[in-house]
């Protein structure tokens, strides 16, 4: 199994993250994507994935919950260190819309044109995308299509209306813990072919302590994809091994690691 989107660069990771990762390989974890979603934690990002060549990958990109404190040169300056890193990440993002934490209507225009920057940006180097899309599901699946993206995970996704459209166009999309509490989240896993979902932990938040009411605070990490696989498999009436093994296949293909899962 692969955790597909989590984040090893923040600061909860800081102090015991080779424990961290020994604990994910004692799980039966088999690699986990880290998400760089910031400029200014890529070179922790890149550092992180040398500590642990084959098995921790990385994904990197600009969140739009930050364009507000974004300048131009500084995204293009950044767009050309990932070019330069290339062969260092597996995905473009997370990048895509957020509505949930920028409501001002001429800002989240500008998060439109950095999306299409970002979705045309990883066309050119080859790589898939990993969307991010609170409160803004519609218009992020609305972008993707006119930009002709085919190589998506919808990371976190939150509208089960639009669960079908997203299968139809042949993208992924992730579970996190968040399904031990949201009936949404329910939905959507129920509604997404088996073999277009993959398992996400986007650690260090969502632990499954703090959504199940047994702790105010607690950090998560990338092993608690089990307990997400295991809620599916109860809903769905599959086998739990079938669950693990279809989301470590998938997260494989979407990614293109060098894995055996």
């Amino acid at each position: 199994m692969i955790d597909s989107h989590c984040h090893l660069e923040q600061k909860d990771f800081e102090k015991d993250l080779p424990q961290v990762i020994g604990k994910c390989r004692k799980a039966g974890l088999k690699a986990v994507v880290t998400s760089c979603a910031k400029t200014s934690d890529f070179d922790r990002t890149m550092e992180i994935v040398r500590q642990f060549p084959g098995f921790v990958f990385a994904t990197a990109g600009i969140h739009p919950e930050f364009i507000k404190e974004l300048k131009e040169s500084e995204a293009d300056d950044f767009l050309d260190r990932l070019k330069e890193n290339r062969k260092h990440i597996v995905g473009i993002g997370e990048v895509g819309l957020d509505y949930h934490w920028v409501k001002e209507s001429d800002w989240q225009e500008k998060q439109k044109d950095l999306f299409v920057k970002m979705i045309g940006f990883a066309k050119e180097i080859r790589k898939p995308l990993v969307i991010h899309s609170w409160d803004a599901c519609e218009d992020a699946v609305r972008v993707l299509e006119q930009e002709d993206a085919r190589h998506v995970l919808m990371h976190m996704f939150g509208d089960k209306d639009l669960v079908g459209r997203v299968a139809e166009n042949g993208w992924y999309l992730s579970i996190n813990t968040l399904i031990l509490r949201s009936k949404n989240t329910r939905k959507i896993a129920r509604d997404i072919p088996l073999g277009q979902m993959l398992l996400e932990t986007d650690c260090p938040w969502l632990s499954p302590d703090v959504l199940l009411g047994r702790a105010k605070r607690a950090r998560n990490d990338p092993t608690s994809i089990r307990v997400a696989a295991e809620k599916i498999a109860e809903m769905r009436k599959v086998s739990f091994d079938e669950v693990w093994k279809q989301g470590g296949e998938g997260a494989k293909r979407f990614y293109c690691l060098p894995l055996e899962v």
